[in-house]
């Protein structure tokens, strides 16, 4: 059905995946998809637009009133852990097919993304058994229960940061609640998607209940996906002006929508902070995955006291840190995903020195490697709060550190974003933590960690950062609809 991907070959053609066949395009279109690390050409993608979306969403259709519907919730479950199964099976494969797509370090494949890829299946998998619904006794008049059914057909669209954990965050509660799905893959990302309908397809998914497009977004396989008045619902990670652009299409048939958007979210360290900890879990949520994740601490709020002694051990942290060869095991920081975003965050460096601020650290290509688009991890100080450095994701391998004097001035700046997604503060003093955790406008907010996660708990943002939460009941309130029946004793 599909050509193993090994070290060897590190190549291959992606195809759409629609009522349980792989096919090409209806005019056989196809693109490029590029390495990030070596700017090598490693397969092609189908290219798909509305006729395929038709086709798909047609498919799924047929299948959440075919055979789909009528399987037992333990058979689900059954097959849904058989997903992740697989998937740990075939952990080096898909690994390496993230890596060469994304250009992040191969360990760091192996270590989150595949594994995390498969406890999405698992988790909900154990989660979708125990799922109930409200009962209500109205005196001696009557009895209200409420019936969670499927919401029916929902168009997956996913980002290229975390292509497969991302992805499978999405599909997993989405078939737990018996729904069937379209799901369109990022552009630049489309490998481990591909390979995700024949996983699903070996571990029992009748055809038709997943289905996936590749394309691009306006004007193509996206678009046609956000407007089809077969779709019941879209979920949605990615950029914040692209969720606009969804919303409206989605609009005219008033879908369904859950939002998972942008972020620059405040890493906010005191001084009565463990401040060794602080910068080895501060190292990671700067720069780790290249600094493409959602939930990077970008803006790096110190307050003065330890400002001096933060920086002197961030900056020695930073300079440890490898950029190179993602398939190297040294390697800690790989390269960002195209030219065009490469391009994009460089612009910010050059926005940083006219504004004003310091470079300390990186800010430049790396020596040495002169394919690929490899950036320095970089550090940059004496901004003013207003900058666009410190107000504007960024998404790469940039942060801002900033001194504040006072809890209420820090509350007030890391507040002033129009984005909230997540936060993360350092203190042990208890009462501070709960005090500026409250106050804190952010969906999701760390004391003393960061990206820690477990599944039952709300995920998502406020603000320009999102619409709606994921995570264990929460998945469950999206994907299904409720249905009020009231008895009459």
């Amino acid at each position: 059905m599909m050509a193993s991907v090994t070290a060897e070959t590190k190549t291959m053609d992606c195809l759409h995946f629609i009522n349980g066949k792989y096919c090409s395009s209806v005019d056989h279109k196809t693109f490029e998809n590029i390495n990030p690390a070596t700017e090598e050409v490693i397969g092609t993608v189908a290219e798909g637009g509305k006729k395929e979306i038709d086709l798909a969403v047609t498919a799924a259709r047929k299948a959440l009133n075919g055979p789909w519907k009528e399987i037992s919730t333990q058979e689900r479950s059954k097959i849904i852990r058989r997903i992740g199964d697989i998937i740990l099976k075939r952990i080096d494969e898909l690994a390496m097919l993230e890596t060469l797509d994304t250009g992040k370090p191969l360990w760091l494949a192996k270590q989150l993304d595949i594994p995390r890829a498969a406890y999405n299946f698992h988790f909900f998998a154990d989660y979708m058994i125990s799922v109930g619904t409200e009962a209500y006794e109205q005196d001696n008049i009557a009895i209200n229960y409420a019936v969670r059914r499927p919401v029916g057909v929902v168009g997956l669209i996913n980002p290229w940061n975390l292509p497969l954990l991302l992805l499978t965050w999405k599909l997993a509660p989405c078939l737990a609640a018996g729904n069937t799905a379209v799901m369109k893959p990022a552009e630049w990302t489309p490998m481990t998607a591909t390979l995700l309908g024949e996983i699903c397809k070996e571990a029992g998914v009748p055809d038709g209940v997943v289905n996936i497009v590749h394309g691009f977004g306006p004007d193509s396989a996206g678009a046609a996906l956000s407007e089809h008045p077969d779709v019941d619902a879209i979920s949605f990670t990615g950029e914040t002006s692209t969720g606009t652009v969804i919303m409206q299409s989605a609009a005219k048939t008033l879908k369904k929508l859950s939002y998972e958007l942008g972020g620059k979210n405040p890493n906010i360290i005191f001084a009565d902070s463990d401040l060794d900890e602080v910068i080895e879990t501060t190292i990671k949520s700067s720069f780790i995955n290249q600094g493409e994740v959602c939930l990077s601490g970008s803006r790096i709020y110190v307050e003065r006291p330890v400002l001096d002694a933060f920086m002197e051990k961030f900056v020695q942290k930073t300079k440890e840190l490898t950029v190179g060869d993602p398939l190297d095991p040294n390697s800690k920081v790989g390269a960002l995903i195209s030219k065009e975003h490469y391009e994009r965050v460089s612009s910010y460096l050059k926005i940083a020195r006219e504004e004003g601020g310091n470079i300390v650290i990186g800010g430049k290509r790396p020596a040495g490697l002169d394919k690929g688009y490899y950036l320095e991890p970089t550090i940059i100080a004496g901004l003013d709060r207003n900058s666009r450095c410190v107000k504007e994701e960024i998404f790469g391998p940039v942060v801002t550190v900033l001194p504040f004097d006072k809890e209420e001035e820090v509350i007030e700046q890391a507040n002033d974003t129009h984005y909230g997604l997540s936060a993360t503060i350092w203190t042990n003093d208890l009462r501070r933590a709960h005090r500026v955790a409250r106050q804190i406008e952010a969906g999701i907010i760390w004391v003393n960690t960061w990206f820690l996660r477990d599944l039952r708990t709300p995920f998502g943002g406020m603000k320009r950062s999102g619409i709606g939460r994921e995570g264990g009941m929460h998945s469950f309130e999206f994907y299904t609809e409720l249905s009020n029946i009231c008895i009459k004793l």
